[in-house]
């Protein structure tokens, strides 16, 4: 079992080669949000941006486009069609189009549950050939169809909470190590779950975060932390170590929010501005 420390996030972190141009810092593309969760989507994006991508590309269903697009500056927001609020099945081609030219793909955060969801993920995770990270409504839509992730033989990365982790059929134990690991190589995917001590496996090898603080449990907090992870993915860093990092930078980014404005009113807005203090 390994355990990250500041210096060690760092020295896993790909140099920033002064040559380059936004393409070679990674191009991920972030399907997330719906009809009254708009929140997420725009977390998830600036997580993204704030821990290094270079071209963030956020798809929304088109109900909630203009809100997304006044929110970010920095984000490529474009619309996908949508039924009831959610993303529609319609949505599917557009997306297959892009996916060639990405690098890695972020699907969940505020989605909703519906048909349109479930052909968007099911489409993504069979079709693209790159890492895909699996988040909170992405998570709950696929939970009941498990041999799509199965399936997969490109990197996959769920990020559960305890709810969450039961739904995928992972049986929550005294050794939450244990019951990660074990999910994680039944799926053949690489596992965060959430919680005190975050345990990131893939089946395997094992991380064990200690950052963070009770007053990160707030709404918005796990589509940061989604959205970070994506960006280390595009930048070429590995599944378990994209995520371990993430997790290791997430708690960190709160618990600077904690020390200077207090747990209780510190928000995911704060820790997203906290993250470049980390990264230097």
């Amino acid at each position: 079992m390994k355990e990250l420390n500041h210096e060690a996030v760092l020295s896993i972190l790909p140099d920033r080669d002064p040559w380059a141009h936004k393409g070679k810092f990674g191009k991920i593309l972030l399907l997330c949000g719906s009809r009254g969760y708009t929140g997420a989507a725009a977390l998830s994006a600036m997580g993204a941006l704030r821990s290094g991508a270079g071209l963030v590309f956020l798809g929304v269903p088109e109900c909630i486009y203009t809100i997304e697009a006044v929110k970010l500056t920095e984000a490529i927001v474009f619309p996908l069609p949508d039924d009831g609020g959610c993303l529609s099945a319609e949505a599917v081609p557009e997306i297959l189009e892009r996916l060639p030219k990405l690098d890695a793909v972020l699907l969940g955060p505020g989605w909703g549950q519906s048909e349109g969801t479930l052909a968007a993920a099911k489409a993504v995770l069979e079709r693209f050939d790159g890492p895909v990270v699996v988040d909170a409504d992405g998570i709950n839509v696929l939970s009941r169809h498990k041999d799509i992730l199965r399936g997969r033989t490109a990197p996959t990365i769920l990020t559960p909470h305890d709810g969450e982790f039961a739904r995928l059929g992972g049986v929550i134990a005294e050794d939450r190590i244990a019951s990660a690991r074990a999910l994680a190589a039944d799926l053949g995917c690489t596992l965060l779950l959430k919680g005190h001590e975050t345990v990131i496996t893939d089946g395997e090898r094992v991380y064990l975060n200690h950052t963070g603080n009770p007053g990160m449990a707030v709404g918005g907090s796990g589509d940061v932390l989604a959205g970070i992870i994506v960006s280390l993915l595009g930048q070429g860093i590995t599944p378990l170590e994209a995520a371990a990092c993430g997790a290791w930078l997430h708690g960190a980014a709160g618990d600077l929010c904690a020390r200077e404005i207090g747990q209780y009113g510190m928000l995911p807005g704060d820790m997203v501005q906290a993250l470049p203090r980390l990264l230097k």
